[in-house]
């Protein structure tokens, strides 16, 4: 690899890498405050909602990955352009594809992990969220135990909390049991705490009493406690085997589901959609790559201007993906528009690469250049009479 390949690659890079990081990032923090009841409502600890919400990671990353390797391809060539290191290249005889060829690299490698991703790591990821999300709301704590509220949880048996800590501890606890025939029972702990001991879970309150009173006569008694465990096993809910869906399903069992499998049975179209969208949203990385090089792959001096370009590149590619999306709204798992989620992105880049070799050989089309000349003509224009208003205000 010569040195100006590996200072495109190295600089492409570092942008895709820094830009990835932030739009994923801010995606994934506004998906993960839909999960925020794994907190607020569930029980669950800080450390516990991360390291769930992380699990669709690599599935938002299979999404942004091309948006950032749009951003930092813009960046890297509008750079290169300002520091006239396109022009330099242009002037000294070389060709479009000195510049061409590491950008067609770095999509590539981008393509390669959004495909590993898609094909493999993120429904994984899906399906162990799904797991996740399934168990906590079999949990204790999330289904029984509800500050502020009174909640029977069988018939002769209510809870209360005044509050739950982030810890998962119970503060102002009270238990009522009625169960027994003879005696009711009435709890009141400082607090509380759910713990699994010997495949038994137990409710262990500290700093509270007991009261017993008898159903029919006899006098009330109060044993305090500093340490009282309740045994909470029989009150546990079972946790149903989670629903995969499409999306948090295998790639093997998307080309072959089981032959009981209901929602296989009953959603065949979206198992099929489903897999062709794997294999094609791949494809948007090397045609990301293409139209923005397309736009801004060429030298163009300072009367030339970029602002045409520039816009015209990021148009292209948001254009571009729109279109891949619709495509996937209204797929239905028909066969013949299911070719379309492999033909907009090929179809994007053939027409790119038409473009790149139509320039290569002569000057830009006409009505290119004249369009950003009366563009640029207009914007100079503008700014001239906001000076000169300024400037008049200002006398």
């Amino acid at each position: 690899m010569k040195t100006l390949e590996r200072y495109i690659v190295r600089r492409t890079a570092y942008a895709f890498t820094l830009t990835l990081a932030a739009m994923t990032g801010v995606v994934w923090a506004t998906q993960a405050l839909r999960q925020l009841d794994l907190v607020t409502s569930k029980g669950q600890t800080i450390v516990q909602f991360i390291g769930i919400t992380m699990l669709a990671l690599p599935f938002l990353i299979v999404i942004v990955a091309p948006f950032a390797l749009m951003i930092a391809l813009i960046l890297v060539l509008n750079a290169l352009s300002g520091d006239s290191e396109l022009i330099v290249i242009d002037a000294s005889g070389g060709s479009r594809f000195l510049v061409l060829k590491p950008v067609m690299l770095i999509s590539a490698l981008v393509m390669l992990l959004t495909a590993s991703m898609s094909l493999y790591v993120a429904p994984m990821g899906l399906a162990q969220l799904r797991t996740e999300i399934t168990r906590v709301r079999a949990d204790l704590v999330a289904n029984i135990v509800k500050p502020g509220r009174f909640i029977t949880v069988e018939s002769g048996l209510t809870f209360h909390i005044r509050n739950r800590s982030g810890k998962g501890t119970l503060d102002g606890l009270l238990l009522h049991d009625t169960r027994d025939p003879e005696t009711a029972f009435t709890y009141q702990a400082d607090t509380g705490q759910i713990v699994e001991a010997a495949d038994r879970t137990l409710l262990v309150m500290q700093n509270g009493t007991i009261q017993r009173r008898p159903k029919q006569e006899g006098e009330i008694s109060i044993v305090r406690f500093q340490s009282y465990a309740f045994d909470l096993s029989n009150l546990i809910p079972e946790a149903g085997e989670p629903v995969f869906k499409a999306s948090e399903r295998t790639t093997a069992n998307l080309l072959s589901p089981g032959r009981n499998d209901a929602y296989a049975l009953k959603n065949p179209d979206k198992l099929t959609a489903e897999l062709h969208e794997r294999f094609s949203q791949p494809l948007y990385c090397l045609a990301f790559g293409l139209i923005v090089f397309a736009f801004l792959g060429k030298a163009r001096t300072t009367r030339q201007g970029r602002g045409f370009a520039l816009v015209g590149a990021i148009a292209g590619c948001v254009l571009l993906r729109t279109t891949g999306f619709g495509v996937t709204a209204i797929s239905g798992g028909a066969t013949a528009v299911l070719v379309l989620l492999y033909v907009v992105p090929l179809a994007g880049s053939a027409l790119a690469l038409v473009s790149i070799f139509r320039d290569q050989g002569g000057r830009e089309s006409k009505w290119i250049t004249d369009l950003q000349l009366k563009t640029q003509d207009i914007l100079d224009a503008v700014a001239d009479r906001f000076n000169n208003r300024r400037t008049g205000g200002a006398a």
